[in-house]
């Protein structure tokens, strides 16, 4: 009975011992087993692990891809046009045995700090390089510069037993004392953009209005033309008529022909007329009714 007594006490220890010494490694994990400090095995398989009892101890580490916001950073692009520029990762542990070396006890958020440290020198390197300017970083072409960023930081990173998956520029704005600044020259581009506009619409409507008369005066010197010409052969019909006239009864063609110049000539505005009585040019009003002057003679 009393070796049953220390039996159990000691079955309950060893069983206890067996418990201690068992550990499980999670899929979405990896774990060290440590001996003092020192790295004695390395578990990055799922599944069940053993290590020696309060001499080993085990330290987990997560191996999935995790994410580091950076804090907001202003950068100097090659135009002279500072930005703040607000920047994310995504990066995993991809050798646990050289981050647990670089960053010793401090883990996870000791890594982050220096991580963040390289993104940002980074960031600021690719950002200011030559030929990056400010209409680069906001446009459709700053994709290859967080490229860029991303292999550079992965270097770096390598060091920290980290890989850099991704890195990613979340917001880009304009400090706050540039703002007013930048609106203003935007607005003078607009305007001077305006302007030239306005001057190229006016060169082209003088065009269209130089074009315009200069067919208007090429149809009103047609229309003038061809007026001549009809009105030159309406006069060649007209002399042919009187020829004809002329011909066929002379006398009727001189009445006509006086009476035509009565009409030019007296125009009923006061005009005055200093002229003999017997002048040939009131022979038809000298005449009896009826009479030609032919006839009187």
């Amino acid at each position: 009975m009393r070796k049953a007594g220390y039996i159990i006490p000691v079955i309950v220890i060893a069983i206890a011992v067996a418990l201690s010494s068992l550990f499980i490694v999670d899929e979405r994990e990896k774990a060290l087993v440590l001996q003092f400090g020192q790295i004695r095995a390395v578990k990055e398989e799922p599944g069940l692990a053993f290590k020696i009892p309060l001499i080993q101890e085990v330290v987990r580490y997560d191996d999935r891809i995790l994410s580091l916001d950076t804090q907001p950073i202003e950068v100097t692009p090659s135009d002279d046009r500072r930005l703040v520029v607000d920047a994310f990762a995504r990066y995993r542990i991809a050798d646990v045995v050289q981050f647990r070396q670089a960053v010793g006890v401090g883990g996870l958020n000791a890594a982050e700090d220096r991580l963040e440290s390289i993104l940002t020198t980074q960031t600021r390197a690719v950002l200011g390089s030559a030929g990056v300017t400010s209409n680069t970083i906001l446009s459709a072409d700053r994709a290859q510069l967080m490229v860029r960023i991303r292999e550079l930081s992965q270097i770096r990173a390598r060091a920290l037993g980290l890989d850099v998956v991704d890195v990613r520029l979340k917001q880009t704005n304009l400090p706050e004392q540039n703002l007013d600044a930048t609106f203003a020259r935007m607005r003078a581009e607009r305007e001077r953009e305006a302007a030239d506009e306005i001057a190229r619409g006016e060169e082209a409507a003088q065009r269209v209005r130089a074009q315009a008369d200069r067919t208007v005066v090429e149809l009103v010197s047609e229309a003038r033309r061809e007026s001549e010409i009809v009105r030159g052969e309406a006069d060649a019909e007209r002399n042919r008529i009187f020829a004809q006239a002329f011909g066929a009864n002379p006398e009727f063609f001189e009445f006509y022909r006086s009476m035509s110049a009565y009409e030019r000539a007296i125009q009923g505005q006061n005009s005055t007329m200093v002229i003999t009585p017997d002048s040939e040019f009131f022979e038809f009003l000298d005449a009896p009714q009826g009479v030609t002057p032919a006839q009187a003679n």
